[in-house]
């Protein structure tokens, strides 16, 4: 599969849209396949707030050797995001002044402040073109905000079930689950787990945005009548688990803040015009049962990219449809790239 893993040194500084500055920092991404002489198979893969710069890892249904991103005829690059905790800069990295780790005082990124590290990137790797940019949930907002920035760059983009941006509701959701966090009383010590078991709270609040109604309903009815210990809830307990094994409360913290504050319309005339400006071809995906980001966030999208379509997947699964609807997408990606 040629997979490798890289770090890229952003060198200088970079203005923050929060107008913080923070300079010299390293992005750790992933690339699968070959660059080839003309440099015109770059796929782009933008991932969503807790995963990592491994698309075969957390989208195997779609990344991988006989799958649609198939690493035989394409250079697959995808950026772990700043703030997170699987290699960029984020809480544990230093800060480039004192040296000590940055933790709560780290800067966060908006999703416009991350790819303008990841045009730095795709500079220095002599990439001019991007033959398709793809992702879902927050890594939709990264390729809204590129594609924005960069009009021409992308010749196919594929935002799946994401926003211009992003809604009171879905702010609402992450300020109850900062709550969670902030209410641990180990939140405030220096302790490495510290906010971890706030964290499993909120990533079970999370859970319930992602998912539907009819998805919990058909996977985790009480078919024994239970009395104590719904399934429902042993599942929630088991969700907020899994991720403590994996993720870093700051981290998760600093990324809910950054999600919020995806805005294309953020210091121009409107969000409509941010993307009115786009060029690419673009194939807009929704998930019927998105309740986190619904359909009519992607359909804002559509009406206002001049070259765009909308598909909406009827989906069991909610907002995570994108993740797990992996036939659905790559038969609508055929007829797209076909077309």
């Amino acid at each position: 599969m040629n997979k490798q893993t890289h770090i890229y040194q952003f060198s200088g500084p970079l203005q923050l849209e929060s107008g913080k500055i923070i300079r010299d920092f390293p992005l750790t991404y992933t690339t699968l396949g070959t660059l080839n002489p003309k440099k015109d198979n770059t796929v782009w893969v933008f991932h969503a707030m807790t995963a990592n710069s491994d698309p075969s890892d957390w989208w195997p249904g779609m990344v991988g050797e006989g799958k649609f991103f198939d690493p035989h005829y394409f250079f697959i690059i995808c950026v772990n995001i700043p703030g997170s905790c699987y290699g960029s800069v984020g809480p544990a990295h230093p800060h480039h002044a004192s040296g000590t780790p940055y933790g709560k005082d780290f800067p966060f990124f908006t999703p416009r402040d991350m790819v303008k590290g990841f045009d730095a990137l795709r500079t220095s790797l002599g990439i001019d073109s991007i033959y398709l940019g793809i992702g879902g949930s927050m890594g939709g907002q990264q390729l809204l905000a590129w594609a924005s920035l960069k009009p021409q760059l992308f010749q196919y983009i594929v935002p799946i079930a994401t926003n211009a941006f992003h809604s009171p509701w879905g702010k609402a959701f992450n300020a109850s689950q900062r709550f969670c966090m902030e209410y641990d009383p180990t939140w405030n010590s220096d302790t490495e787990d510290a906010g971890m078991e706030g964290m499993k709270i909120a990533r079970s609040i999370a859970l319930i945005s992602y998912r539907h109604y009819e998805t919990y309903r058909k996977t985790q009815s009480d078919n024994d009548h239970a009395l104590e210990y719904p399934r429902s809830e042993s599942y929630q307990r088991y969700q907020g688990e899994k991720l403590a094994n994996r993720f870093h409360p700051i981290s998760y913290y600093i990324l809910t803040k950054s999600m919020d504050a995806h805005d294309l319309g953020r210091g121009r005339e409107s969000a409509e015009q941010a993307l009115s400006i786009i060029q690419s071809k673009c194939l807009v995906i929704g998930i019927s049962t998105d309740i986190l980001y619904p359909v009519s966030e992607q359909e804002f999208i559509k009406q206002h990219i001049p070259q765009a379509k909308l598909e909406v997947i009827d989906s069991l699964y909610g907002h995570d449809g994108f993740l797990l609807e992996n036939e659905s997408i790559t038969d609508l990606l055929k007829q797209f790239t076909l077309s």
